[in-house]
């Protein structure tokens, strides 16, 4: 399927169209779809969302990306990560079906989830979009039953434009006539772009700040709406951000006409790895016994500035960072807020990856962002060189997703 386009992202629906077609058009038979678009939040608001629902019982497919240890992770059927001989058998299907016309990797493998999605029963279908919205190979749902855009910030500025207004509007290319959006924080000039957009189609607003709040009060999470106030547990989910990520979730739980079960079950039980998760057994513990070693595959500014508030709120101890970008992301954007916060960072190159920046230019970009920094080969050699020094440190994988896929299937 990779050798069917030779671009790895090429904006267009024009080829998805005309698989669906060949397929029996499987994305007009899918359970209610909620359909999220979003910069940074999108996957943690999904994981809450599918906890609300089912812990009142219903079945929820989900399609999510990128994957981190195993393709499968992408689709969930009815609460399962899809098995290894439907997903094969399903491939093969659109494969035959494409007929060797050009097709991106991300295109093929949305169009099989939407099939796997259309042939099995469900209550909810939850999609997140890939990148940007109005030309995603997830945009092609005619009425889903709601639509939600976590805050969006600057980031893939070769596809979607180089300033946030533009970025927003294209996130907002998922609203659909009629159609209910829930949207989290954002800028005025991002607000004002979905707005827009949104009035245009004729679709309700549910907006942070307008309609729905969510702040932490007394260590708990308050959430209000014109329904009412909901006083919960702070998000299991770490890290002050997700507080706001579970706002948006909350509202669109609302929105779906949920109970205090799903709002309860959306804060305390949702799951979504690498997203500043503790590592707590693994090759990687074994050769740091004392050290406290997590993961976060964030990699814009806005997650650099959700990551030092996570650690902000953490026990102070000393922390050092090992560090892996690729060479399309803003790694100043991403290092400057990490300032202050990390006694030292290490860089490496990930493992496997041709965009992988080189881990020299990692390490000099930090040093602009006044962190010292040097390099190491892998992460185990980097590991090794902190807690050699530190034996207790506190150490913070991070920078991509695709290094921090790498550690989950080396440390499994």
């Amino acid at each position: 399927m990779m050798a069917l386009h030779p671009k790895i992202i090429d904006l267009t629906l024009d080829r998805v169209w005309r698989l669906l077609e060949a397929l029996g058009n499987p994305q007009n038979d899918l359970p209610p779809v909620i359909h999220i678009a979003g910069t940074n939040g999108k996957g943690s608001t999904l994981a809450m969302i599918r906890a609300g629902l089912e812990a009142e019982g219903k079945r929820v497919h989900a399609y999510t990306s990128p994957h981190l240890a195993r393709f499968h992770e992408r689709i969930r059927l009815a609460g399962s990560l899809i098995a290894e001989d439907a997903l094969s058998a399903l491939l093969d299907e659109c494969y035959a079906a494409n007929d060797g016309a050009p097709i991106t990797y991300f295109e093929i493998t949305t169009c099989a989830a939407l099939l796997a999605f259309a042939r099995t029963p469900a209550d909810y279908t939850l999609l997140e979009v890939g990148l940007g919205g109005r030309l995603d190979a997830t945009n092609v749902v005619a009425a889903p039953a709601l639509c939600v855009i976590t805050p969006v910030s600057i980031d893939h500025q070769q596809f979607l434009g180089d300033t946030l207004a533009q970025i927003a509007g294209e996130k907002a290319g998922i609203l659909k006539r009629g159609v209910p959006c829930v949207v989290g924080p954002q800028e005025d000039d991002g607000l004002e772009a979905i707005e827009t957009r949104a009035a245009r189609q004729g679709a309700p607003v549910i907006a942070h700040g307008q309609h729905w709040h969510a702040r932490e009060e007394a260590g708990r999470l308050v959430f209000e709406d014109d329904t009412g106030l909901l006083d919960l547990p702070l998000p299991n989910l770490p890290g002050p951000h997700q507080s706001q990520n579970a706002g948006a979730a909350l509202a669109a739980l609302r929105a779906l006409g949920c109970s205090e079960a799903a709002f309860d079950a959306a804060v305390t039980r949702a799951e979504w790895p690498a997203r500043m998760q503790r590592l707590r057994q693994g090759p990687l513990n074994d050769a740091a016994p004392g050290a406290e070693i997590w993961l976060d595959g964030g990699h814009n500014p806005a997650a650099g500035a959700a990551i030092a508030a996570t650690l902000d709120r953490l026990p102070k101890r000393p922390t050092y960072l090992i560090c892996g970008m690729l060479n399309t992301k803003d790694i100043g954007g991403f290092m400057r807020p990490l300032a202050g916060h990390a006694e030292r960072l290490i860089a490496v190159s990930i493992p496997g990856e041709a965009n992988t920046l080189p881990a020299t230019t990692t390490a000099q970009a930090a040093r602009d962002a006044g962190i010292p920094a040097q390099t190491a080969p892998t992460v185990a050699d980097a590991l090794r060189a902190i807690t050699r020094d530190t034996p207790q440190a506190r150490v913070l994988i991070c920078g991509s997703l695709y290094l921090a896929g790498a550690i989950l299937r080396e440390n499994g």
